[in-house]
């Protein structure tokens, strides 16, 4: 059985409404888990009543976990809106997940992982930052290294994201992430334009090619909304799905989803446009769902 891993943020959402579970490591570790995969999810809680919820959460809903306690309270978000409706977001920092130990159980657990998928919020303090480098260089050469980018708020460096661009092979990134990481560059200028004159104005596809052969990737996925998503592999193919028209409850953890469902396809041996097609259907259906971590009909696994 293939072994994957999350590994990152573990927090709660604090929303006006009431608290959620968070952190794409988990959402994904939890759906490969639902393709039979040997799924953990990693990261680091308080010696708190929230860390005690999240262990609990991940318990109940069979999520192995390598989640230590450390001395450090539980991550939150404290989500606002303001006046307009618009959500205002405050990720503490200093928090367990800033502070992932890198013990000889992650360390074993590396050693035979065949996939693991990170992000670069949880690179924002160096503890976390170091472990998830010696997780992957732990990791059994020709593993799949997926860097699913998440760029939040200001918690990114250019130093995060070339040395992530570095070690993985895999990498998942939004059409607006896109547009960041080619300032963050210097491949676009900073102006105060709004985004769609910017993205038109820019040849996304030569832009993913060119990080594609920078950094040797086994391949990327761009994922552009209702927009559709691409697939783009060194060979100059490229896979090309449309967004499904769906009834959406909420898009918490669609993202997680796809890049789960994708991964675990490819570990299964499915093509990457088979792959590809699936983590469509999958996220679309996540999204008809209320919360992260639905149950995947039978239909579509």
């Amino acid at each position: 059985m293939k072994t994957v891993v999350g590994i990152g943020e573990a927090l709660w959402d604090c929303l006006p409404e009431g608290r959620k579970f968070g952190g794409a490591p988990t959402n994904f570790a939890y759906h490969c888990g639902q393709f039979g995969l040997d799924s953990y999810a990693a990261s680091a809680v308080g010696d708190d009543a929230l860390g005690d919820e999240i262990l609990e959460i991940c318990h109940r809903v069979n999520q192995k976990v390598v989640i230590p306690k450390v001395p450090y309270e539980t991550g939150t978000v404290q989500v606002t809106l303001d006046k307009n409706g618009i959500p205002q977001y405050d990720i503490k920092t200093g928090v367990a997940w800033d502070n992932i130990p890198y013990s000889e159980e992650l360390a074993e657990l590396a050693r035979r992982t065949d996939a693991v998928c990170w992000g670069s919020l949880a690179q924002r303090s160096y503890v976390s930052r170091n472990t998830i480098r010696s997780f992957i260089e732990d990791m059994p050469k020709g593993t799949l290294k997926v860097f699913d980018i998440n760029l939040r708020q200001n918690f990114f460096t250019k130093e995060v994201i070339e040395s992530s661009l570095e070690m993985c092979n895999i990498l998942k990134i939004n059409d607006e992430e896109l547009v960041m990481v080619s300032r963050v560059f210097g491949a676009l200028p900073e102006s105060d334009e709004d985004f769609d004159t910017i993205w038109q104005s820019i040849d996304f596809e030569s832009k993913c090619r060119a990080i594609l052969m920078k950094y040797n990737l086994r391949m990327l996925i761009l994922t552009c909304g209702v927009n559709g998503s691409y697939v783009f592999t060194p060979d100059g193919e490229m896979s090309v799905q449309g967004t499904p028209k769906v009834e959406v409850a909420d898009t918490v953890g669609a993202g997680d989803s796809f890049t789960a469902t994708f991964v675990s396809s490819l570990l299964l041996g499915w093509t990457v446009k088979e792959a590809h097609e699936r983590a469509v259907k999958v996220s679309a259906f996540v999204c008809t769902q209320h919360g992260a971590m639905p149950v995947i009909p039978e239909a579509l696994k």
